[in-house]
């Protein structure tokens, strides 16, 4: 029991640590840096405090993969971690960016889905009422906006490659610790994303800048804040809570998100987000309510 409560602990957790993303990002777009520089940047400065904890944890196997696993991590490095900021960034520039928020939680679903034809996890009434609070949730938070064939394609591509994750790393588990699979998953993407960053204006801007050491460690924040923490939480997470149900936890980011956005930004919140806000925490609440049969 208290593991089940300190693992789902971990998943939402990440969630929240996901939902104070834009400020990151805010504070790097102030700064000059484009979409795709503030992904390679996160992914980046990720990199150091993952290398570091397998050296703490363990020194001997912590980076060892066995080479017929190389897709399993490409999978998760390009396949999920690459295409689904590609696709998201893409959905925020066709579309608004409430809709492309949407249209991302849609990663619940895919989830769902890929649990009972994979992972032969079970379908549940209680598991289908918090799929649907969460989804409507984040449509009421979010709003939603105009929505182009490109833009609809391009987010429903960021839900796909977002669940991808879970999907993926739940059958890594099965083979690796958690600080492996992170490491090599962001080794993987950070490769990948180098040649659409232009790291060589991005370097040139660090380096022009009048606050270097201030950018610099606003790096190291962000990568160790939305990627490090988050990601090796919810990865540790999935050991023992299924993936669709972490899927439907992590719906607690676009709630944080939006709370952020109040607190931070003095962003106005509306009713129907106060009231997505409420489903979204009721879909959490059903899906850890006590079981009231031996079939649920």
């Amino acid at each position: 029991m208290k593991r089940n409560i300190l693992n789902t602990a971990l998943v939402l957790t990440a969630g929240v640590l996901w939902g104070v993303t834009g400020i990151f990002v805010r504070a790097l777009s102030a700064e000059g840096f484009g979409a795709i520089q503030i992904v390679f940047i996160r992914l980046f400065a990720s990199l150091p405090p993952f290398a570091v904890l397998i050296l703490c944890k363990d020194r001997k196997n912590g980076f060892r993969i066995r080479l017929r696993d190389l897709p399993l991590f490409l999978g998760l490095g390009i396949g999920s971690i690459l295409f689904f900021t590609v696709c998201y960034f893409t959905a925020m520039r066709e579309t608004s960016l409430s809709t492309a928020a949407v249209l991302l939680y849609t990663s619940p679903i895919w989830v769902m889905l890929a649990s009972v034809f994979l992972f032969k996890n079970p379908f549940t009434l209680r598991k289908g009422t918090a799929l649907a609070l969460s989804f409507i949730g984040c449509v009421l938070v979010s709003g939603w906006g105009k929505v182009s064939v490109k833009g609809l394609l391009a987010g429903l591509g960021a839900g796909l490659g977002y669940a991808a994750y879970s999907i993926l790393a739940t059958v890594a588990l099965k083979r690796y610790p958690p600080h492996t699979i992170t490491f090599y998953t962001f080794l993987i993407a950070t490769v990948g994303a180098l040649p659409m960053s232009d790291p060589v204006g991005t370097v040139s801007r660090i380096a022009a800048s009048p606050h270097t050491g201030r950018l610099l460690l606003l790096f190291a924040a962000a990568g160790i804040v939305i990627v490090f923490l988050p990601y090796l939480c919810y990865t540790s997470g999935l050991r023992a809570v299924p993936a669709d149900t972490a899927a439907i936890l992590t719906t607690v980011e676009p709630l944080v998100a939006t709370l952020v956005g109040v607190a931070v930004f003095h962003e106005t919140l509306t009713f129907s987000g106060v009231f997505g806000i409420f489903c979204i925490l009721s879909a959490i609440v059903v899906l850890h309510a006590k079981k009231r049969s031996v079939h649920e």
